[in-house]
């Protein structure tokens, strides 16, 4: 495989998302259908985002509108004289179309990762810990991704104080505390977890310190420790 395959095969992903919605223009839809009968690849990526796309509709139930609601848009639109029954219900179906195809961009959108919906707790996670004060006036809740490598912390309760920062260390039976990097200023977030220390994550604890920003200079803790956690099977 050439260099150049991985970004063509991930903009034919998004060709074929387009394609699947009907947002391809007649000329690009036209190129892209007659690739279609040449390439499996292609079909099966397609065939995926009509699956995709159908299951998104699954669980929502019909409602329908209050019949007052297209008179007034029309009045709105045309006025008062005028709109009644001018554009039908053909205005309507525009508009629905219009809605669906909006939800549909962004699942489009979601799936392809041009929009980055956040930090999302793990669903199975491999260790799980909760790093709380003893007045819990700080509670930081994490949760190990073996999959990716990452450790997902939700800061529930608390903050920095004003001027420094909080940093989050394991400690690994009886070995000197090893930081996991300095928790942002969001509550939630993934912190890398590098391989060497993964291993060590099993029975360990979790720690997190007072500091200067950007943590400590020295490679250990160097301020008040505010709240521990054990680490445990999820």
């Amino acid at each position: 495989m050439s260099d150049h395959d991985i970004p063509e095969r991930d903009e034919d992903e998004v060709l074929a998302g387009e394609y699947a919605l009907g947002l391809l223009p007649p000329d690009e839809r036209a190129a892209f259908e007659s690739r279609l009968s040449q390439d499996p690849e292609l079909r099966a990526l397609v065939a995926r985002w009509q699956e995709d796309f159908a299951g998104l509709t699954e669980d929502i139930a019909p409602v329908a509108p209050p019949a007052r609601v297209l008179p007034a848009l029309e009045a709105q639109i045309f006025g008062p004289e005028q709109g009644a029954g001018r554009a039908g219900h053909g205005l309507w179906r525009l508009l629905a179309g219009a809605a669906a195809a909006c939800v549909l961009i962004v699942a489009l959108a979601v799936v392809t990762g041009v929009l980055d919906t956040g930090p999302t707790r793990p669903g199975d996670p491999a260790y799980v810990a909760e790093v709380a004060a003893e007045d819990e006036s700080l509670l930081v809740e994490a949760a190990f991704d073996a999959e990716d490598g990452t450790l997902y912390v939700d800061r529930r309760r608390g903050g920095p104080r004003p001027g420094r920062a909080l940093e989050l260390w394991l400690i690994a039976g009886d070995d000197a505390p090893v930081s996991l990097g300095v928790l942002p200023d969001d509550p939630e977030a993934e912190l890398p977890v590098s391989p060497d220390l993964r291993d060590r994550l099993a029975g360990g604890t979790l720690a997190i310190s007072d500091e200067p920003p950007g943590g400590s200079p020295t490679g250990a803790p160097t301020g008040d420790v505010l709240a521990v956690g054990q680490i445990t099977d999820s």
